[in-house]
C-alpha cells in the first residue's frame, strides 16, 4: 500500500519461514518473533548491546565513548541514571504548555501553498523541544536535519561478510557524523568555561564514581539525545496521521473522542514501528527459539516484525484502536527501553489533538502520496502532504 523499504516485509503482510534464522549471504541472524525479541532484549547478559567487537575499530576510539546505545550495565546504568532526571513523569508533564504553544506557533506558519506534515510540524516540534532541553539553539534545526538526513540516506542492508564495504561504511559514518559532533563539542567546551542549567551543562558537571565525564563522552551522549530525542516523535506523529487516514472509521472515532488519541499512538507504534530493528551480539553459545546460535554472533532483532507476530497479536496486520492490551515493542524493552518514551508520547498526543482542532477535515492528498524514509532501519514518512479544507 505504501512505498516502504523492500526489507520491511512485515508491512506487506509477509511472514518469515522461521522466527530465528541465519542469513547466509549477510552473515548475521534475523530474529522476527515477538517472544524471541523480548527474550533477547530482556537479557543483556546473554545478548549484549556492545556490537562494536564485530566491526572494524574506528581510528579514533573517542568516537564510541559515551554511546549509551552500545553499552551494557553497569556502565549503561550509570550513564542513563545521569540523565533520567530530565525525563521523569513530572518534568515531562511540565513541558505540555510549551509543546502546545509550539504546536500552535508552527501551525500558524503553515504556508498557503500547502501543508506538509513533516516539514511544517512533525520535524520542527520535537527538535525544538530537545534542543531547548540540551541548551543548543533550536534555530539551528535545519543544520540538524541536514546531518540526520545524511546519516540515514543509505538504502542498503550491511553485510558482515563484506569487510571492504564495512570499512567504507565506517568511513562514511565518521564523515557524516563529524559536523554534528564538532558542533556539540563547541557547546561542551563552552559549558566547561561557563556552566549553564541545561542537559549539556548537567553532563559536563556530572560525575561517575567520582570522575567527570570526558568531553568525548558528553559529546557522544548528547548526540544520541539530540537524534533519538526528535527522530522518534517525527516518525511517530507522521505514522499516526498516515495510519488513521488509511482507516477512516477509526479516524472519525479519534476526531469525535480525543481520549482515543493515546490508543491511536500506541497502535501506530505497533503498526508502523519507527525503529524496526536493534542489534545485539551473543556473549556465548545460546539457544533462541529452539535454534542453536554460537558465541559472538550478530543478531538483528526486527521489532517491526515482532509487532506483527500473530502468536502475540490477534489480526496483527489490522490497525485496531481497541487493541488492549497492546504490549508492542515500539519503544524497545529491557534496560534499553526508550528513555524519551514519555516525552514522545506527550508530544504526539498534544500535537495530534491540536492538529485535529485546527484542521477538522485533515486528510492525505491523493495527488501527492507520502514518501517514506529510505533506510531499512527506519519506518517513517519523509514527506506527508495534507489537505486541510
Amino acid at each position: 500500500m505504501w512505498d516502504t523499504h523492500p526489507r520491511q516485509t512485515w508491512l506487506r503482510g509477509e511472514r518469515p519461514d522461521h522466527v530465528v534464522e541465519y542469513d547466509e549471504e549477510l552473515g548475521f541472524w534475523n530474529v522476527h518473533g515477538y517472544a524471541e525479541a523480548t527474550e533477547v532484549m530482556g537479557d543483556w547478559g546473554r545478548f549484549s548491546s556492545d556490537v562494536t567487537r564485530l566491526f572494524p575499530a574506528p581510528p579514533d576510539q573517542s568516537l564510541t565513548e559515551g554511546n549509551i546505545l552500545q553499552m551494557d550495565p553497569p556502565d549503561h546504568r550509570e550513564l542513563r541514571r545521569l540523565i533520567s532526571h530530565a525525563f521523569t513523569p513530572r518534568v515531562v508533564a511540565d513541558l505540555e504548555p510549551r509543546i502546545a504553544a509550539l504546536t500552535h506557533e508552527l501551525l500558524d506558519a503553515v504556508p498557503a501553498d500547502g501543508f506538509e506534515l513533516v516539514r511544517d510540524l512533525a520535524y520542527p516540534l520535537p527538535v525544538i523541544v530537545i534542543a531547548d532541553l540540551l541548551g543548543v539553539p533550536s534555530s539551528d534545526r535545519e543544520l540538524f536535519k541536514l546531518w540526520v538526513d545524511k546519516l540515514f540516506e543509505n538504502t542498503d542492508q550491511f553485510s558482515l561478510k563484506d569487510e571492504a564495504r564495512q570499512r567504507e561504511q565506517l568511513r562514511e559514518n565518521i564523515e557524516n557524523t563529524a559536523p554534528l559532533l564538532d558542533y556539540l563539542r563547541e557547546h561542551v567546551t563552552e559549558r566547561r568555561r561557563a556552566p549553564r542549567e541545561d542537559l549539556i551543562g548537567w553532563l559536563v558537571q556530572a560525575e561517575v564514581d567520582g570522575e567527570r565525564l570526558s568531553d568525548a563522552e558528553v559529546v557522544n551522549f548528547s548526540a544520541v539525545l539530540l537524534l533519538a530525542g526528535h527522530i522518534t516523535t517525527t516518525m511517530l506523529l507522521g505514522n499516526t496521521v498516515l495510519a488513521l487516514d488509511a482507516h477512516p472509521e477509526q479516524f472519525a472515532e479519534v476526531r469525535a473522542n480525543r481520549a482515543a488519541i493515546p490508543a491511536a499512538i500506541e497502535e501506530s507504534l505497533r503498526f508502523l514501528s519507527p525503529f524496526p530493528v536493534v542489534a545485539r551480539v551473543t556473549t556465548g553459545p545460546q539457544v533462541l527459539g529452539g535454534v542453536e546460535i554460537p558465541a559472538d554472533q550478530l543478531l538483528m532483532v526486527w521489532l517491526g516484525a515482532a509487532n506483527r507476530d500473530p502468536r502475540q497479536f490477534a489480526d496483527p496486520d489490522a490497525f485496531d484502536l481497541s487493541r488492549d492490551p497492546n504490549p508492542h515493542l515500539g519503544f524497545g524493552r529491557g534496560v534499553h527501553f526508550c528513555l524519551g518514551a514519555p516525552l514522545a508520547r506527550l508530544e504526539g498526543r498534544v500535537a495530534l489533538d491540536i492538529l485535529l482542532d485546527r484542521f477538522p477535515r485533515l486528510r492525505t492528498d491523493p495527488d501527492r502520496p507520502a514518501a517514506f524514509l529510505p533506510s531499512p532501519n527506519l519506518t517513517g514518512v519523509r514527506t506527508l502532504p495534507l489537505l486541510t479544507d
